[in-house]
């Protein structure tokens, strides 16, 4: 069966975050100033494309609903080797001498000649398995982006960390602190001010997701591997697109929709502080009669004042004082012929999808989410994308109004 894009695994053996080919002097391709990086030895590290070998790819990116925090992506790629090249002692592989872990990987797919990556992250582990008889071995390269780069990068005090910043120029010079290339991030100003960096030993994504959490807004790691932050105004402006429609009958077909409606991301009690603040709490009294006390405290964020703690907590208790039936996930086939390859491709965090779904009675469940998680599996003969869906994550409103806490259409406006 063939697949309806183009499927292509790239693996670069060059060190550094910054994904591309090594600039080879005399290369009548990647010699041209401009066009690659720079490599690390008068030896140029292979870019190998590893498509022909690959048996599986398996992908897992987005936010989780429960923790309300975006994670780290993997992905998995299962390659045969029969030749043993991935065995890093074996000197006639062409890899010999650059496989190491840390190393660059990217899943891209081709369609009407556009091309869309899917992942591109690094290697932190090689699995090698070899079926009983010593037949045919293959080997599972095991990658995750830059979260975990971020993860393990410590920063204490912040150059020009300085008090009065927006919280996208926090990030910024946060990531400038650990070096991550400015051409691979894409960050909002923001809408929420920052106190002076606090000066205390944490990882350098801690620091960013605090800085995120003060602003409520959105940093992740997109399927090119850039950095991206969305400010509180942006994140709100991604609900107001055109939806793209998933329905039975008339819209993309999906199967497996998840349904749950329980008491899971209630919060209507918030107390939130400040470094060196007095912590600030927003409660909703008929959520609490109606649902009992579902609370949540936050510490030590870097907003700059008592007043900004004290809009987190409204924000909140607003946008989650109540509960209805969610769609949590639903499964797209690309084999099916109904189905828009491209559009799927494209589909990242943010995007508007209103799902309708007919119940055997004929009545229907008709819901417009955001897909806030992406897991693709592919093999030679299937192609199949589970999405995460979520109601917005901050839905529009003006704090200080007559009808604060209630959800609106307007701008939020601290």
């Amino acid at each position: 069966m063939t697949l309806p894009a183009q499927i292509s695994v790239s693996f670069d053996f060059t060190s550094g975050a910054t994904f591309g080919y090594p600039f080879t002097i005399g290369d009548a391709k990647y010699g041209v100033l401009g066009t690659g990086t720079l490599g690390s030895s008068t030896t140029p590290e292979p870019t190998v494309d590893l498509t022909p070998d690959v048996y599986s790819i398996s992908i897992k990116r987005g936010r989780n609903i429960m923790r309300d925090t975006y994670e780290a992506g993997s992905c998995t790629v299962r390659v045969l080797d029969p030749l043993s090249y991935f065995n890093p002692q074996n000197a006639a592989s062409p890899y010999f001498g650059f496989l190491t872990p840390l190393r660059k990987l990217r899943v891209s797919a081709t369609v009407g000649g556009a091309a869309y990556f899917l992942f591109s992250g690094y290697t932190i582990e090689y699995k090698y398995s070899y079926p009983q008889g010593q037949e045919t071995g293959y080997v599972d390269i095991i990658c995750t982006d830059a979260f975990r780069l971020m993860q393990q990068a410590t920063v204490t005090t912040v150059a020009s960390a300085t008090a009065g910043q927006a919280t996208g120029t926090r990030i910024g010079k946060i990531l400038d602190q650990v070096s991550w290339p400015a051409s691979m991030r894409t960050i909002d100003t923001g809408d929420t001010t920052c106190q002076v960096d606090p000066g205390t030993s944490r990882t350098t994504l801690d620091a960013i997701k605090n800085a995120e959490f003060s602003e409520q807004g959105a940093f992740y790691i997109d399927s090119e591997g850039t950095a991206n932050f969305l400010s509180r105004t942006n994140v709100i402006k991604k609900y107001g697109v055109a939806p793209i429609e998933f329905d039975q009958t008339t819209g993309i077909p999906y199967t497996n929709l998840v349904f749950a409606f329980d008491d899971k991301l209630i919060i209507n009690s918030a107390g939130m502080t400040i470094v060196g603040g007095t912590q600030q709490v927003a409660e909703n009294a008929a959520s609490i009669a109606k649902f009992f006390s579902h609370q949540l405290n936050e510490s030590n964020l870097v907003a700059q004042t008592d007043a900004d703690a004290l809009n987190i907590a409204r924000i909140y208790v607003a946008t989650r004082a109540e509960t209805t039936i969610r769609i949590d996930a639903m499964t797209v086939d690309l084999l099916d012929p109904d189905v828009p390859t491209a559009t799927m491709l494209a589909l990242d965090y943010f995007a508007v999808l209103k799902i309708t779904n007919v119940q055997p009675d004929g009545s229907t469940i008709v819901k417009t989410l955001q897909a806030q998680g992406l897991d693709w599996n592919i093999t030679p003969n299937s192609m199949k994308v589970t999405i995460t869906t979520l109601e917005p994550i901050v839905e529009g409103f003006i704090i200080g109004s007559a009808v604060s806490g209630i959800i609106g259409t307007s701008i939020m406006a601290y």
